[in-house]
């Protein structure tokens, strides 16, 4: 009972503090002990030992990963691909569907294998001119950016994103495991938040809202003639996925064919070798920095795991009735949204997970595919980092007004997603 009182205690006190924007690496420690002071564990050992084994294995597992996808990122960022790509995309559709141009454009970007954060900074000012072109209420940009960025684009079969390769670690499966369902599913996803945005945007503008422009408002959109051609942007995006899926390289090599392919093809774009330099320089903290906050968070999960009632709690929820795909999920997803991190919860939780259903045969393309579908429901609750600089720092919306929107969008549409893919899985378990 103490186990248990300081394992919610624990995990309670970690989304408080990280809610409170307190160092996320200080936060996980502090929890840490705390946990291990009401399990009778050896405080010293329980850092040292257990948190630090979790926090290097998995910098050790996926640093190369996070470094990699950060350069190609800068890339993108410093050629002016990303930015081309959106345009694109934005100019096809226009104005007049605002909301979902500005979705794809991120769903486009996110699948090709460009960060999330490197994205949002790439694609806001376009949407933010095409709110002001449609006279729609600003508070819904955050949403039309965590739509396209981190629900239906980041947990796609083939997504080279870490959500889709942290289950192979463990599970042996590839990012293209539970192609149909998941094809499916995120599909279903895509649809029911388009309508919904239009929906809500809909009865905002009926309620008086409109487009109110601010002094800081600026215009920084290049013009289309200093940026490379879409094609060519596109180009880099296209190898990363098909060196990943098709021909099965691992993900920092599909990754670094794609940089070093699109640095050729775009060296002009590059600028000067000390803005390169610069960039590297870069996208080598901005690495290390969300590695590191994220390895925390995989530490306090070592910790957590470690005590007797985290075992009892892994037992019901792998004993729940019915498919046991659906224990599967409410166990990554509360991970998740405690850590304040999908791939957080899922590096927790799918190592004990997969031995344990393994000797069940329980499909693990299936488990692989709902996992990543549901590590997207409750990560992005408010307390979440993508959420606040996106809403707060990129759009500069407070929560108040822009959350309930990208809540909608980005937590109960997956958990729609996660709800349809077991359903799917389970009736239909021959489809690849």
């Amino acid at each position: 009972m103490l186990s248990l009182i300081g394992l919610i205690g624990g995990l309670a006190l970690l989304s408080l503090l990280i809610f409170k924007n307190i160092n996320i690496i200080i936060t996980s420690i502090v929890c840490s002990l705390f946990v291990a002071l009401f399990s009778s564990m050896n405080l010293y050992d329980a850092v040292v030992g257990t948190y630090m084994k979790g926090f290097t294995g998995f910098l050790g597992n996926y640093f190369m990963v996070f470094l990699t996808g950060t350069i190609f990122g800068k890339m993108m960022e410093l050629t002016g691909a990303a930015q081309s790509v959106a345009n694109a995309i934005v100019n096809k559709f226009g104005a007049e569907k605002a909301l979902i141009a500005g979705s794809l454009a991120c769903g486009v970007l996110v699948y090709g294998g460009v960060s999330a954060h490197v994205i949002g900074f790439s694609v806001y000012p376009l949407v933010l001119t095409l709110f002001k072109a449609g006279n729609l209420p600003r508070r819904f940009t955050p949403a039309v950016l965590a739509f396209g960025t981190i629900t239906f684009a980041m947990v796609a079969p083939g997504s080279p994103q870490i959500h889709n390769i942290i289950p192979g670690q463990s599970l042996g499966t590839t990012p293209m495991a539970g192609t149909v369902v998941g094809f499916i599913s995120i599909i279903v996803m895509f649809i029911l938040g388009w309508i919904y945005l239009q929906r809500a945007v809909r009865k905002a503008v009926a309620n008086g809202e409109h487009f109110i422009e601010r002094p800081s408002d600026a215009q920084t959109i290049p013009e289309l003639e200093s940026l490379p051609s879409p094609i060519i942007s596109a180009i880099p995006l296209v190898i990363v996925v098909v060196a990943l899926n098709a021909l099965h390289f691992p993900l920092e090599v599909a990754i670094m064919i794609g940089t070093l392919v699109g640095g050729a093809l775009m060296w002009k774009y590059l600028g000067t070798g000390s803005r390169i330099l610069g960039g590297l320089s870069n996208a080598a903290s901005s690495a290390l920095t969300a590695m590191a906050n994220t390895a925390a968070v995989v530490g306090f999960g070592q910790v957590a795991s470690s005590t007797p009632a985290f075992g009892m709690v892994l037992d019901s929820l792998t004993n729940v009735p019915g498919s046991p795909l659906i224990g599967a999920a409410i166990a990554v997803t509360v991970m998740a949204g405690l850590a304040g991190s999908a791939s957080g919860g899922m590096a927790i939780v799918l190592p004990l997970l997969a031995p344990i259903y393994g000797a069940r045969g329980v499909d693990f393309n299936a488990l692989h595919r709902t996992a990543v579908i549901a590590s997207g429901c409750l990560d992005s609750l408010p307390h979440n980092g993508y959420v606040v600089t996106t809403t707060n720092v990129i759009c500069g919306e407070t929560h108040k007004d822009a959350y309930p929107a990208v809540g909608m969008l980005t937590v109960v549409i997956p958990a729609i997603g996660t709800a349809l893919a077991i359903v799917l899985f389970s009736l239909f378990p021959n489809l690849p």
